[in-house]
């Protein structure tokens, strides 16, 4: 329960207890700000509290977008502010220096500090406020847009403010703020317009959003599964579960926006369904096509490791340049701002990219009226097209790139590399450094390249031994040129290519299912290790890490096994790895994101591109 105090005599008519209550508040009345004080001394310190003037007249959706969200240990609006338990202290101190300064009254009594030269009241919840900012504490305040939220201190400013009340419809711009800002074109025109009003029945009967993400995640099983089944029938309707999955994806971030219910977990869950469900459907593609007599598992392979790819270039770069403006100033970005003001190529661009709106749309098409294969070919088409678009702005931005990349940063591109111990100890016994840490890495990829298409038994084990001595050297100086958050969606390409041409070579029954189940376990590492990252949680642990081998020991463990192994014995040991690296990794991100969510870690709310 969370606890407001309102501060000063109610005024005749207000609905405001009644609207605190109805955002889950326990009101107590305050006649002074000592009073106050003493009010907010008695909250349990792992409560919210709020300090509101008894004048306030406002929208109840100002109320909650100021009082409730829980991303933030403080926040304000005008009349009120709040604290989570990670501000209260602050807001303590903030209120013990307003009563050592004034005489401890409030309202019509205020001391003559509270007042402006021209004579206007400030009421104690704004004071507290200038003092939590003048101290330095990160003070929240929501953009309010037409909402209402004034403390109004004559009948004549009151009844206007009513007024201004009444002429905006307070639930239509929740609904509308419901709705992500920037979104893909399809999301946008053929989702969002029902979505947000299921997000809203959802939320009147009492849903949470992680509830709407397991059911999104369900009905992308259940349409992995009729796809799986191999029939026109099965086909047809995978395509319409998928979207109805989709539907329900878009639902989940639209009532956590609508009610303010955000969380760590929620955000955790979000991202890690989307990737499972995507990969779950090609699984199910893939195991239809073999019904069928067509084998598309090596399609299927491709499509999970680029598609991961893509995204960790997303990730890399974004981690490269968080909170630096200089990449903005680019030519390339320059570009980027005049075609913004050309309407049309705004929608253009977003979707060439293949958002997970556009790329599910695609797929469930493509799966109701064609075959598998086809699906993937052209999914594959699409997603390299993408990605090359992509990576060449991202290429053309750093290089025009002047600011040094942050100590921050540089951390945060090692984490993602996701180097082990046989890297670390490779970089610390070389006494030789090599050159620049990009080209470093692409040598290692080369030679491993070379090695795998040569034909030769061991040769694609010295050329693991290779990469993972450039491994080491590649991250033995901070990551902080203009390429070098290239190095990791590198390093993912090398391990995961490595994974598919082994097992392809294998060509066995059995042997490129084994190989996606290895490369989805890791891929999941290695998306979690980027959640964790974006939580401002750090990298996964040190142990977790050398338990897994990093990627290049990885890398070097499965070419040493496809040169021991026969062709079957292979497959085996491919199944093995993808259960142990499963295992170890669900069941320490697991833990790791329920014990976040228990502690009251900062709710997070992604609001960037479309993944």
């Amino acid at each position: 329960m969370s606890t407001a105090i309102l501060t000063g005599q109610p005024v005749p008519g207000s609905s405001l207890e009644s609207d605190l209550r109805s955002l889950g508040f326990d009101v107590r009345i305050a006649a002074d700000s000592s009073d106050a004080e003493t009010l907010l001394a008695q909250v349990p310190a792992d409560q919210r509290v709020a300090v509101v003037d008894a004048r306030f007249v406002g929208h109840p959706h100002a109320l909650r977008l100021g009082l409730t969200d829980p991303r933030f240990p403080l926040a304000a609006v005008p009349g009120a502010v709040t604290a989570r338990p990670a501000g209260r202290q602050a807001l303590t101190r903030a209120i013990t220096r307003e009563n050592s300064a004034g005489d401890g009254t409030t309202g019509g009594g205020l001391p003559a500090r509270a007042r402006s030269s021209v004579g206007e009241v400030h009421s104690l919840a704004d004071r507290i406020a200038d003092a939590l900012d003048a101290e330095g504490a990160d003070v929240h305040r929501p953009e309010l847009g037409s909402l209402v939220a004034a403390v109004p201190d004559d009948p004549q400013t009151r009844n206007e403010a009513r007024q201004a009340v009444a002429a905006v419809d307070d639930e239509a711009i929740r609904l509308k703020s419901a709705v992500k800002a920037r979104d893909g074109f399809f999301t946008t025109f053929f989702i969002s317009p029902y979505s947000r009003y299921i997000a809203r029945w959802c939320a009147r009967r009492g849903l949470t959003p992680n509830q709407v993400t397991t059911a999104s995640l369900l009905t992308a099983l259940i349409a992995a599964g009729c796809a799986a089944t191999g029939t026109r029938g099965g086909f047809v309707a995978a395509g319409v579960l998928l979207i109805a999955s989709f539907v329900l994806d878009c639902t989940d971030g639209q009532l956590a926006r609508y009610s303010l219910q955000y969380s760590t977990l929620g955000a955790w869950l979000d991202a890690t369904f989307d990737r499972a469900k995507e990969y779950a459907y090609y699984a199910g593609l893939a195991l239809g096509a073999a019904r069928g007599g067509d084998d598309v598992w090596a399609l299927a392979l491709g499509a999970m490791v680029l598609q991961t790819c893509r995204h960790v270039v997303d990730f890399s770069f974004n981690e490269a340049n968080a909170g630096d403006t200089a990449a903005s100033t680019s030519p390339a970005a320059a570009l980027s701002d005049r075609l913004d003001s050309v309407g049309w190529t705004v929608w253009v661009r977003r979707m060439i990219v293949l958002p997970i709106g556009e790329r599910w749309a695609m797929i469930a098409v493509l799966t109701a009226a064609t075959t598998p294969r086809i699906t993937f070919y052209v999914l594959l088409v699409g997603c390299a097209f993408a990605a090359t678009y992509t990576t060449a702005g991202r290429v053309l931005r750093s290089v025009a790139r002047k600011a040094r990349r942050a100590d921050r940063a540089a951390q945060a591109l090692a984490d993602l590399a996701d180097n082990g111990p046989l890297a670390g100890l490779v970089a610390r016994a070389t006494r030789v450094r090599l050159g620049f840490p990009l080209l470093v890495a692409l040598m290692g990829i080369a030679v491993l390249a070379v090695a795998l298409f040569s034909g030769v038994t061991w040769a694609p084990v010295a050329g693991a031994v290779v990469y993972a001595v450039a491994s080491g050297q590649a991250l033995h100086r901070p990551l902080k040129g203009p390429l070098d958050w290239l190095v990791p969606p590198l390093f993912r390409v090398a391990e995961y290519g490595t994974v598919l041409v082994l097992a392809a070579r294998a060509d066995v029954p059995g042997a490129l299912p084994a190989a996606f189940g290895l490369v989805a376990a890791v891929a999941y590492h290695h998306y979690d290790t980027v959640y964790r990252i974006r939580g401002n949680a750090g990298a996964p642990p040190a142990w977790l890490v050398r338990a897994l081998g990093g990627q290049e020991g990885r890398t070097l463990l499965v070419t040493v096994l496809a040169a021991l192994l026969t062709a079957a014995q292979f497959t085996i040991a491919l199944t093995a790895l993808a259960v142990a690296v499963a295992l170890l990794v669900l069941t320490e991100s697991i833990r790791f994101w329920v014990a976040s969510h228990l502690r009251g870690a900062p709710a997070v709310h992604d609001e960037g591109e479309p993944a």
